[in-house]
């Protein structure tokens, strides 16, 4: 799939990645930035959806306009209407002023509205009519206001799910998902895990020299789920060097205690609960769980894992090529 030179240079951060997925998002923006059209950006959090809407608006023609970011969940709903529409002087107490709302600011630019699916019905009606006419009317005012402005909106809700429960108008969920673009979640695309980790420690390195990932470290980013997907990663690796007090190697030590309990527990998770496992199963998949324990808590040192046993080494090397476990972790 080809992707324009200038595109691939702007995705200098959470994109990078050969995954056809990304590939696909990327093809989408280089196809619809150019354009006013509306796009919803879906995905879970952390997966970048702010991200993708910066860089449409930075490829497009009002990228020397201003793009304006709200979060629709984050802000009560009389405030929303007031921060997106703006308000005249006198129109509620404390209103001494005109004030601008977002749409204003956004003229000639980008509005990304996040969160779009928490935004009320009554909300939903003034937006679709923002949408239909181009134009807006403050809090409190009678004249209408003409604007232009690209909208673009993200959700972590299933819209088309929302409209069939009456939660969210269908005529402005099709306004809105004129193109649509969907971000994976990190534990869909496990093989860009070395190209992200790497460019965080470029952009977090305290030095010239940029530390190195030991193979296990990198190992445990690969198996792990990432239930806070980029976003998650990012901190993690920013807390990993800054923990490493400039060594040259990340190793599992520099990482966040809380995160090395989520790779302990997901590395020993075995499926106990299942009835048909026999006694012996059981036995095997407990000392499994054991050995992988202690090897995670030694960092792969196997002497020190053996006297975590209390098993001879020789026991253990035995155990493991038993399990097929010489190369973990």
């Amino acid at each position: 799939m080809f992707i324009p030179i200038y595109l691939r240079l702007c995705f200098n951060m959470k994109f990078l990645g050969k995954h056809s997925s990304i590939q696909e998002v990327m093809a989408l923006i280089a196809k619809v930035a150019p354009f006013k059209t509306t796009c919803l950006i879906t995905g879970e959090s952390g997966t970048g959806k702010e991200l993708v809407a910066r860089t449409i608006h930075q490829q497009s023609k009002r990228k020397n306009k201003n793009f304006v970011t709200i979060n629709c969940g984050a802000i009560p709903e009389q405030l929303l209407e007031s921060e997106l529409f703006g308000y005249v002087k006198g129109s509620f107490t404390g209103a001494t002023t005109d004030k601008k709302g977002l749409f204003e600011e956004a003229h000639g630019g980008t509005i990304f509205l996040d969160e779009i699916g928490e935004m009320s019905l009554a909300l939903q009606s003034k937006l679709l009519r923002v949408l239909q006419e181009s134009e807006i009317r403050k809090v409190g005012g009678v004249a209408p206001i003409q604007i232009d402005v690209r909208v673009l909106s993200a959700t972590l809700k299933d819209l088309s799910a929302e409209v069939a429960k009456k939660t969210f108008r269908e005529d402005l969920y099709y306004r809105l998902n004129v193109m649509s673009l969907h971000l994976p979640a990190l534990r869909e695309r496990k093989e860009d895990i070395p190209e992200l980790v790497q460019h965080f420690l470029d952009k977090y390195k305290k030095t010239e020299k940029t530390p190195q990932v030991d193979a296990l470290v990198l190992r445990k980013f690969q198996q792990y789920q990432w239930p806070g997907n980029i976003r998650e990663l990012e901190n993690t690796i920013e807390r990993a060097v800054v923990l490493s007090n400039q060594d040259d190697r990340i190793e599992l030590e520099h990482l966040p205690e809380n995160f090395r309990k989520k790779i302990e527990e997901h590395e020993t998770q075995l499926p106990m609960q299942d009835e048909n496992l026999s006694i012996k199963q059981r036995v095997m998949a407990l000392e499994i769980e054991l050995i992988k324990k202690a090897l995670l808590r030694t960092s792969g040192n196997r002497t020190h894992a053996a006297k975590i046993l209390e098993i001879s080494h020789r026991a253990l090397l035995y155990k493991l090529k038993e399990y097929e476990l010489s190369d973990f972790p």
